[in-house]
């Protein structure tokens, strides 16, 4: 059966089946069941493979009862982003690598039905008044939608999917991101609770990189992680706490800010604060609890390097207060920062750790780094392929009083 004879079937059965059965007494599995067996009674004259009989069933409940196309897309592991730009313009991220898929929505209505079901799970709404939103998936995937008139092309999706297995440090050694050393290093940096910014540009792996790193957190402490989305798997701590951001409502009341939930987590009694990515004002709040008591804080920030961060964080503290002097601000980033881990996405595509510095004080108006490592390409690299890696600069680490506080005596 070709593939728009296909089509045209799922689309009589959907119809057939919404016409004649009271789907709202049926449950998921009732409802998959009756499917099967109309299709089964569609198809008797016909030789059809069993394999695409199965997919028919599929995409007829899928466009019932499921997210529709989308349902098969988000089946595949392989697939770590998806991009629809209206209903006729599927990209996938596969492998760092961009494709467009040969598939297409019914219609924009039907795209639009799907948003507003993936939207109402998460308790979130998106309309004409609202036509941004940012959402999860219940598998916890991290979903941006835009609507017209805002999206020109159409409803558009963004979806960065969620993995099912959290990441690990012993995963990024795996993929050559660190060392075994590095992360030995890294694993004392948080116990001895220093906070650490992670920066790096879209799709570095900047999330990816926080949990891992999140995982060191000792397993009897009370933790309060902060999100636009909720997402971060950390394993193990039981005084786990985790908020999420609430955009405002259809009468533009009721949002609760990442700023407002970082007020909130002081009075929570947290021993660290983990926050998803810093972007705006809430860059003061999150460093002045660094600098009141709430050490081996975690967070991440858009920037192009180690040193940019440190100015992207000036820019967004002054969002927040504007009338700061900027010699005070960066007092205070100096005094409250301790690591920056820089990653970025390279040539080849693949992520990369490109530079663990310390921050080591604030002097003749600006803020000093010292570089621990620094990643370094090799002989073996070429226009298409990357290789290298992270290596130790001859800097000693200044700031070793977190860790000889802790009672941890190592030099590195």
């Amino acid at each position: 059966m070709e593939f728009d004879e296909e089509q045209q079937l799922v689309s009589e059965l959907k119809k057939y089946i919404t016409d004649t059965l009271q789907l709202s007494r049926l449950s998921d599995e009732e409802l998959e069941e009756q499917i099967g067996q109309i299709a089964e009674e569609h198809l008797k004259d016909r030789y059809v493979q069993v394999g695409q009989k199965v997919s028919i069933v599929e995409q007829v409940y899928s466009s019932i009862r499921g997210f529709g196309l989308l349902d098969a897309i988000l089946g595949d592991d392989t697939i770590t982003e998806v991009m629809i730009n209206g209903p006729e313009h599927i990209f996938i991220e596969q492998s760092g690598r961009l494709f467009k898929l040969d598939k297409q929505f019914e219609s924009q209505r039907r795209l639009e039905d799907i948003i507003q079901r993936i939207v109402g799970l998460a308790g979130r709404e998106v309309n004409q008044a609202n036509p941004i939103c940012d959402t999860r998936l219940p598998d916890g995937s991290r979903v941006n939608v835009v609507l017209p008139p805002i999206a020109l092309c159409g409803p558009t999706i963004t979806i960065r999917k969620f993995s099912k297995t959290p990441m690990t440090m012993e995963r990024l050694i795996a993929y050559g991101s660190i060392t075994q050393e590095i992360a030995d290093v890294l694993a004392m940096f948080v116990r001895a609770k220093y906070n650490i910014f992670i920066s790096g540009g879209t799709g570095s792996g900047k999330t990816t990189f926080l949990n891992a790193l999140s995982n060191f957190i000792p397993k009897d402490e009370r933790v309060i992680t902060i999100e636009d989305s909720a997402e971060l798997q950390i394993a193990g701590v039981e005084n786990l706490v985790s908020l999420e951001t609430r955009n405002a409502n259809s009468s533009g009341a009721g949002q609760i800010t990442i700023r407002d939930l970082i007020k909130s987590s002081l009075r929570m009694r947290p021993e660290r604060i983990v926050v998803g990515e810093v972007r705006g004002g809430e860059a003061l709040d999150m460093l002045q609890a660094m600098n009141t008591g709430h050490d081996g804080s975690l967070s991440t920030g858009h920037a192009n390097s180690t040193q940019d961060m440190l100015s992207r964080l000036e820019t967004m503290v002054l969002q927040g207060a504007e009338g700061l002097p900027l010699e005070a601000i960066r007092q205070q980033i100096a005094s409250a920062v301790d690591i920056i881990i820089h990653l970025s996405r390279l040539r080849d595509k693949s992520r990369r750790t490109m530079e663990i510095a310390e921050v080591v004080g604030y002097r003749d108006g600006k803020i000093l780094l010292n570089p621990l490592y620094v990643f370094r390409e090799d002989e073996n690299s070429s226009a298409e392929k990357v290789s290298g890696a992270l290596v130790r600069t001859e800097n000693p680490l200044q700031n070793d009083f977190k860790l000889k506080l802790s009672g941890i005596r190592v030099e590195i």
